[in-house]
């Protein structure tokens, strides 16, 4: 459907009313928002928009809060107020109150949303929401919905490889998303010219296929207007993405902490004060007749008066009450009803090694819910199911809309999904993050981001990802194959880990990361795929409960706490010790680090005395160290030994097989310190 072209001569006095309205409300809070921070109460960081009005207000109005998606960045405030949100709501953002219904005042000032309008919480790293929009936009071209994602941003960001990441694998995907670049010539005071060789920021991106490429006037409001309302168009005919690029000014510093007359000259200072977009408009309807400048003048001070009432509310709004700090750090949880307890018997089901059921598990719950994807490197290629062919005949099964490839990017495969599942809560996407966890650090940023989305949103939004990454050592890969990485994620609130060492877990834990809502990072030791050892008898539709530990041996003479590939060494050694010394070692598989069945360890503790803690990861900055913390604040006076711990040395884990035998934790090396303990 053809929209008709806006100007000045055919847009009638309401409409131009109403921009205007919008436009001179934001820019009196623009204004004003530097005073909080003055009287101290608050808006601490605050980047102005000033010269970004044209585009900003079209961004607004081209937004369909019905079927739209709008990622809005932290200068976007007139774009939020043109799309729907009031004086109150942005000030409120400002000040960082409870009832900031962007989060709370969990989240930096100047960050503006609307979740129930879809006016989604973003970062304040900047332009990384470039993948989460290139995500939902995914989900709306599955789904059939009749809206786009917009993302928008300065220019300076594009520089960042996951805005490439987003663009090329929207493009690929032909998803229907608009990547707005407000470009003002500046990211801080850094001047474009440092950012690329290319003038404008739109044509790095010129070479992509199915991209359009669209350039405007975003200080222009029917400019900016006309290319938005067409870049809309475009994706409805030709189902692409756009970029529009918006040539806009910076009239102010970057931000309330930047002082520009350090970097920027009088004269340049004054010619952006001349290029005001909100002057030029209010001179345009003045000259064209259509206004006198005494009805913009009482536009102006209904502006002042809705600000000021807006400004009461505000300051008398609630502050964000400090017992609330733990909410929404995870989301729920799926509660398992069958085996509340996560064991079986071991009468029912079907003996599989660890891989097996880890297939069947994802092909199980892709049968079971339609509205399940996964997708990663190298994962759905003929009869290949990745490197490891843990998801071999899913694509066949389940088609390639639910199962398919992504490019090489951990970051854009972890963006998207978080994107994705901003469509519907009744999505659930399961993700190889890399094809070995040790690849996984690309993804980082965006692994962060899904960490505090739901704290962040004060617990709008949380990410239904499971993060499935084939971890750990002894199969003779060294760097970038063979290494762990649990001890460093483990320091960052929001995701769940587990870490099975038996198939039957390996399927339960599995099955229940896939249910619950929020994320899961589900680490697989990959050593133990095929191995005999890991093997179980798996029960049909088995669950394990997330924070629940597993007793595999019954002992009372010492604990060895562990998980993953020692599990199993930590029994080779418990049996041998009994054949030696007739003494009983316990052996707990913890399964889940996050959340951790304290009560399981402590209870061992109290039990034995003595406690050995084993895992593949380094000593050093390992997760042992905060159970043994734990074990030590929490049991200290039912030890009667130092709480030892056994790991690999603080080196990478090299290739030859005689370095990572050095390296790695194996039974000599956790037997001679649990005798240590015992003898102690």
């Amino acid at each position: 459907m053809t929209h008709k072209k806006f100007s000045l001569e055919n847009t009638d006095k309401e409409t131009l009313k109403k921009w205007y309205s919008l436009m001179t409300l934001g820019r009196q809070i623009d204004d004003k928002a530097p005073n909080y921070l003055k009287q101290a109460l608050g808006w601490s960081y605050h980047a102005p928009y000033a010269g970004h009005d044209g585009i900003q207000l079209a961004i607004g109005q081209a937004f369909d809060r019905n079927h739209d998606h709008l990622f809005p960045y932290y200068r976007d405030m007139l774009t939020a107020i043109s799309a729907g949100l009031n004086a109150e709501e942005i000030i409120l953002n400002g000040l960082s109150k409870g009832t900031d219904i962007a989060s709370g005042g969990r989240h930096m000032s100047n960050h503006f949303a609307k979740p129930e309008w879809n006016i989604h919480n973003v970062s304040s790293a900047t332009g990384n929401h470039t993948l989460h929009a290139t995500g939902v936009a995914r989900a709306i071209k599955r789904y059939g919905s009749k809206g786009v994602a917009i993302s928008s941003q300065g220019e300076s960001s594009t520089s960042e490889g996951y805005v490439f990441e987003a663009i090329n694998g929207a493009s690929n995907e032909k998803l229907p998303v608009i990547f707005v670049f407000q470009d003002n010539g500046y990211g801080i005071s850094v001047p474009q010219r440092d950012q690329s060789a290319n003038r404008r920021a739109a044509a790095n991106y010129a070479g992509l296929k199915n991209l359009k490429i669209m350039y405007c006037d975003g200080k222009n409001v029917f400019d900016s207007m006309n290319t938005m309302f067409a870049a809309k168009e475009h994706i409805e005919k030709f189902g692409e993405p756009v970029i529009v690029h918006a040539n806009c000014v910076r009239i102010h510093s970057h931000s309330n902490s930047d002082r520009h007359e350090l970097y920027r000259d009088d004269n340049e200072r004054h010619c952006t004060k001349l290029s005001d977009p909100l002057e030029r408009f209010r001179m345009q309807l003045i000259r064209s007749g259509k206004f006198t400048e005494q009805e913009l003048n009482t536009l102006d001070e209904e502006a002042k008066k809705t600000i000021s009432a807006a400004h009461k509310k505000a300051i008398m709004a609630p502050d964000p009450d400090p017992a609330s700090i733990h909410n929404f750090v995870f989301a729920e949880a799926y509660n398992p009803v069958k085996y509340p307890d996560g064991t079986h018997d071991g009468t029912q089901g079907t003996k599989m090694k660890f891989i097996q059921a880890l297939n069947e598990t994802l092909k199980d719950e892709f049968r079971k819910n339609p509205d399940t994807y996964i997708w990663g490197q190298d994962v759905a290629n003929k009869d290949k199911g990745g490197i490891f062919n843990v998801t071999k005949g899913m694509q066949q099964e389940f088609g390639k809309e639910r199962v398919f490839n992504a490019p090489i990017a951990e970051d854009f495969i972890m963006g998207t999904a978080n994107g994705m599942s901003r469509f519907s809560d009744k999505i659930r996407i399961v993700i190889e993050g890399a094809e070995f966890a040790d690849y996984f650090w690309p993804a980082m940023e965006q692994y962060l981001e899904t960490t505090h989305d739901y704290w962040r949103s004060n617990g709008a939004f949380a990410p239904n990802v499971t993060i499935r990454l084939a971890s750990g050592g002894y199969i003779g890969g060294g760097l970038y194959h063979s290494q762990t990485i649990e001890g460093a994620l483990a320091s960052l609130p929001g995701v769940r880990i587990v870490y099975p060492s038996f198939a039957d877990d390996a399927a339960g834990l599995l099955r229940t990361a896939m249910r619950s809502k929020g994320p899961t990072l589900f680490l697989e030791p990959k050593a133990l795929y095929n191995d005999p050892l890991a093997e179980a008898i798996v029960p049909d539709d088995f669950e394990v409960p997330f924070g629940k530990a597993r007793t595999r041996r019954e002992g009372k003479h010492l604990s060895i706490i562990t998980y993953g590939n020692t599990t199993h060494m930590a029994l080779q050694v418990a049996e041998r010790i009994k054949h030696e010394r007739n003494l009983e070692v316990e052996v707990i598989d913890i399964r889940s680090l996050i959340p951790l069945d304290e009560e399981a360890i402590l209870n061992s503790v109290k039990k034995t005395s003595r406690v050995l803690v084993v895992h593949e990861d380094k000593v050093f900055g390992g997760f042992g160290g905060e159970i043994a913390s734990i074990i030590t604040e929490k049991a200290f006076q039912w030890l009667d030994a130092p709480v030892k711990r056994v790991g690999s040395t603080f080196t990478p884990v090299g290739f030859n097989r005689i370095l990572e035998k050095a390296i790695l934790p194996n039974a000599e090396k956790i037997y001679a310190a649990a005798l240590d303990v015992i003898d102690f």
